[in-house]
């Protein structure tokens, strides 16, 4: 999905609201260089699916086995990391007792907790989230569970903590599914790319892909297809953390009524509107019976209130 650089748009000075935009996935960063024989076993890797874990929703591509999950976890930790770097240049980097970046991390860390049953990796994910200073309706989590929020997606949305859930629980999806990996994969196995991964082999042309990475950084599209199983893993992991699913109807409601009917960015790799709506009612008796089941969270917080920072 599309990203733009980090502002400082909530931390006092006036700024002039841009397009609204709600982005979902993780960066591919990452390249590598693979022989023909090994693009051929790529090929024969990616014909079906990886085995899932417990959770059925969790059925990720072989395409997934024709990159190094080492390699794009630490391009995306470097990457996370100097976008952190610079929206706290622009003081746009909430501080760590900000209410809502605890509302954030306390969700998230709920979420994380069912993590391991989807994809054994995450035991190993360094989860962070932080919160940026922006006015965009837009949150992402990058491979290796690197996790953002905008400040836009809780001030403008207004979001009760069971429709910030849907939205962690889908962009954790995103990560859980690999699906980074999955469409760098692709790449390398239709398109034969040997060059890309080149200079992370130590065969040269560093600033080629320097530059790649570089405007790569949060632009990644997920396809439809991939929409759609973060949109039912997600549901599952929020229901699972103890929050309700039903709260994905309303998140998508407010979306729609908060662009005056237009679909935001997510969408445009996605049914818009009714038609989402419609897919998310279609899951919930599935995922109503993990939420009744589940623990609740035994702390519940409020939106910002009007007029509120990211600083504040």
């Amino acid at each position: 999905m599309p990203r733009t650089p980090c502002t400082a748009a909530d931390l006092g000075a006036p700024e002039p609201a841009p397009a609204r935009t709600f982005a979902c996935g993780c960066p591919l960063h990452a390249r590598r260089l693979f022989t023909c024989g090994a693009l051929g076993a790529a090929l024969l890797a990616a014909t079906g699916p990886l085995a899932a874990a417990s959770i059925p929703e969790c059925k990720r591509s072989g395409f997934t086995k024709a990159v190094s999950a080492e390699q794009v976890e630490q391009q995306a930790m470097l990457q996370y990391r100097q976008m952190l770097e610079k929206a706290g240049s622009e003081r746009a980097l909430a501080p760590m007792q900000h209410p809502q970046l605890q509302r954030l991390r306390y969700i998230g860390q709920r979420i994380e907790r069912f993590t391991t049953e989807c994809n054994g990796r995450a035991a190993d994910w360094k989860w962070e989230i932080n919160l940026i200073g922006s006015r965009q309706i837009n949150a992402f989590c990058m491979p290796g569970g690197k996790i953002a929020f905008f400040w836009g997606i809780l001030s403008e949305l207004q979001l009760s903590d069971d429709e910030v859930a849907m939205v962690m629980g889908h962009e954790v999806a995103h990560a859980l599914l690999e699906h980074a990996r999955e469409q760098m994969g692709k790449s390398v196995v239709t398109s034969g790319a040997l060059r890309l991964g080149a200079s992370l082999l130590g065969l040269g042309q560093i600033g080629d892909i320097g530059a790649q990475i570089g405007s790569q950084l949060l632009s990644l599209k997920f396809s439809r297809d991939d929409e759609s199983q973060a949109d039912a893993l997600g549901l599952v992991m929020a229901a699972k953390a103890g929050y309700d699913p039903r709260a994905g109807v309303t998140l998508w409601q407010k979306m729609t009524a908060g662009t005056g009917g237009a679909p935001p960015a997510l969408l445009s790799t996605h049914p818009a509107g009714p038609t989402r709506i419609k897919d998310i009612e279609a899951r919930l008796p599935g995922v109503l019976p993990a939420f009744e089941a589940a623990a609740k969270p035994d702390r519940r917080f409020a939106p910002p209130p009007n007029g509120a920072t990211s600083r504040q």
